[in-house]
């Protein structure tokens, strides 16, 4: 059973930074795809970014390219989420999310994805 841990959250002014971590752990396929998304309150969960570790080009939402990079560390299984720059509205539970389901491509829908983080708060206000 796959298992995901978030890190990183906390409480940062406009224009600052984080970095969140997905530690990964129970999966045995050598492919697999993690994607961060978001629920602010009242709001839908949203997808951000997600990665496959045979793709190529990672995904980024609109609202956060340029601002958030993906990364992965294959040896500790882990990925992270640096954000940059951050807005008010990026204010949320950011959650991280694994399939093994593709063997190339990482899906941008929340539905797509079998195992899921607990969440990690960011909260950006000045």
């Amino acid at each position: 059973q796959v298992q995901l841990v978030e890190s990183g959250g906390g409480l940062v002014q406009p224009g600052g930074s984080l970095r969140l971590s997905c530690s990964a752990s129970g999966f045995s396929l050598p492919w697999y795809a993690i994607g961060w998304f978001r629920q602010a309150p009242g709001e839908e969960r949203e997808g951000v970014s997600c990665l496959h570790n045979h793709g190529d080009s990672p995904y980024y939402a609109d609202s956060v390219r340029g601002r958030f990079t993906i990364s992965r560390d294959d040896a500790e299984n882990t990925v992270y989420l640096q954000m940059n720059n951050l807005k008010f509205e990026d204010t949320g539970v950011y959650y991280c999310a694994f399939t093994d389901r593709y063997d190339y491509s990482c899906p941008t829908g929340a539905s797509e994805y079998e195992s899921w983080g607990q969440g990690t708060q960011v909260t950006v206000s000045s």
